[in-house]
């Protein structure tokens, strides 16, 4: 009867040392998924192996909230630009639009022709005309028409696109009979997008790779400062000396018009410098 006594005995507090040992891991993976959050890690991702039925289920939707505010995140900041764009456009192309005008209409009269007035007429009238085209391409932000979304063809598009700039070395790694859910048009553009931007900064070669529902894309051109990564999506945001910064933000805009997102990933493909992120 002892024996029987000091055996239940045992056995309670083992089952209480396994409990208390439970919930301090669980109370561990709660502090991480909320420093995750707190610092805007969308991406972080804790096993479910190990655990309980209910712990499991309990991580997976917690692994997947991530996605879901990941994304929401991403169309707020985008629609937020988008606004701000559709303003700052309105408000620039009223004040350019009579400037161009007018010293246009200046430029002709015989009073100006050949005076010191029209090297300065001039020069107002090609940077109000400038200032309109680099406007009228960010109108493209808030002007994009609905995604008609179909089965396409990942290899057969990005061979076609390797196609169109030989200038880069491509790698693909993509089955050929892979097939997404996306708007052909749009899709094709993002993919461009980013072969103009590798080409740019110098890159020599092109690696895709498709996992899981991600298309990796990556180049081996300059690498881009930590100090920029943030801002690499924001409209207006560029650091070429002739860019328009609208590439990189109207991509993003399309793939997330498609159900999708584009990112910058943390770890680029072996190779690469730079590594993108479709995911669909």
């Amino acid at each position: 009867m002892v024996y029987i006594i000091i055996g239940i005995i045992c056995l309670v507090v083992i089952g209480i040392v396994w409990l208390v040992r439970r919930q301090r891991s669980l109370k561990v993976r709660a502090h991480l998924m909320q420093e995750a959050i707190r610092n805007h890690d969308f991406t972080f991702r804790l096993p479910t192996n190990g655990l309980l039925s209910g712990e499991r289920a309990m991580q997976q939707t917690l692994n997947q909230l991530g996605d879901i505010i990941r994304q929401q995140v991403n169309q707020n900041e985008v629609e937020s630009w988008e606004r701000l764009t559709r303003v700052l456009t309105h408000e620039i192309m009223n004040a350019t639009a009579p400037i161009a005008s007018i010293s246009q209409s200046m430029l002709i009269r015989d009073d100006v022709k050949g005076t010191a007035l029209e090297d300065g007429i001039q020069a107002i009238y090609e940077t109000s005309h400038h200032l309109s085209e680099f406007v009228a391409n960010y109108r493209k932000m808030s002007e994009l028409e609905r995604p008609v979304l179909a089965e396409v063809s990942l290899r057969t598009m990005l061979d076609d696109i390797s196609r169109t700039y030989p200038q880069l070395e491509w790698e693909i790694n993509v089955d050929k009979d892979l097939a997404v859910n996306a708007d052909a048009g749009m899709l094709r553009q993002v993919v461009m997008n980013l072969a103009k931007n590798a080409i740019e900064a110098h890159a020599k070669k092109m690696v895709v790779e498709h996992r899981g529902d991600g298309l990796y894309i990556g180049n081996d051109g300059l690498p881009i400062p930590a100090e920029n990564r943030q801002s690499l999506f924001v409209p207006f945001f560029t650091t070429k000396r002739h860019g328009s910064g609208i590439g990189l933000s109207l991509s993003r805009r399309m793939m997330i018009q498609q159900g999708g997102l584009l990112e910058l990933t943390e770890q680029p493909l072996q190779g690469c410098h730079v590594t993108f992120i479709l995911t669909f």
